[in-house]
């Protein structure tokens, strides 16, 4: 085959793309753009070779990678059609109403399986320096307790401490897909910077202390028992809250 001197002189465009990315990226530009409708068929391979002035090789690999992502679909002796986007999928945890009190027992339920393990493998697996990050996150907690300050960063920045103890990255990918939310303080107070009240973070604090202490002893039936109280606690607390009608939120 006669190729272009494109072609023959490099394999890769001005931008540092291989040709075939950027004919790839023109050609998804296009469809997106609404140059190419869903349904509408893509001009041929003679004349895109022309129109991009590469090889057909380079056309037809182009189109196998929109087919792989589900843009394009060629049919037999008709040529290549622009198929209609695919629904969007809904993400996990998009649909949690963070200051629904029912929202957040449904939450603690899920989090107390996975962390109560977390604490388990953290006292198991974990490593000097993670000591080190969870004996700080722990007093970072206590320090804006004291201070008076929202202590639901600092909370979470525990609990993700722990979790990446674990050495099981996944455990800390849960908890960072559900971020510094999970951690429901929203629904004991009337506003975001309103105080929580201080017995409830002594009860809070304790119950850190144990958890803790239990990961750094190496215990790993303690650590799961210490977390587990931890999260039945307070799930037992928003239940009280629900029961009650607190705030009118669940």
């Amino acid at each position: 085959m006669d190729m272009p001197a494109k072609m023959r002189r490099s394999d890769r465009s001005e931008t540092g793309r291989t040709l075939v990315e950027t004919v790839r990226e023109a050609l998804r530009e296009q469809i997106s753009s609404g140059a190419y409708p869903p349904g509408t068929r893509l001009p041929s391979e003679a004349q895109m070779t022309q129109e991009f002035g590469v090889s057909r090789t380079v056309i037809r690999e182009a189109i196998a990678s929109l087919r792989a992502d589900g843009l394009v679909e060629p049919r037999q002796g008709a040529g290549v059609f622009v198929l209609a986007p695919p629904a969007p999928v809904e993400l996990p945890f998009q649909n949690i109403d963070f200051v629904r009190i029912s929202s957040m027992i449904e939450l603690l339920e899920l989090r107390t399986a996975v962390e109560a393990e977390a604490a388990a493998l953290a006292a198991q697996r974990r490593s000097p320096a993670q000591e080190e990050k969870i004996i700080g996150c722990l007093r970072e907690v206590d320090r804006a307790a004291d201070a008076g300050e929202l202590t639901v960063e600092a909370d979470f920045a525990l609990h993700l401490a722990i979790a990446e103890a674990t050495n099981n990255p996944r455990f800390g990918d849960f908890l960072s897909m559900i971020g510094s939310n999970l951690i429901p303080r929203k629904v004991l107070t009337e506003s975001d910077s309103e105080p929580v009240p201080r017995e409830y973070l002594d009860v809070i604090s304790a119950e850190h202390h144990e958890i803790v202490n239990a990961i750094l002893d190496g215990d790993e039936e303690a650590a799961r028992a210490a977390m587990r109280q931890h999260l039945k606690g307070s799930q037992a607390r928003y239940r009280a809250l629900l029961r009650a009608g607190s705030f009118g939120k669940a």
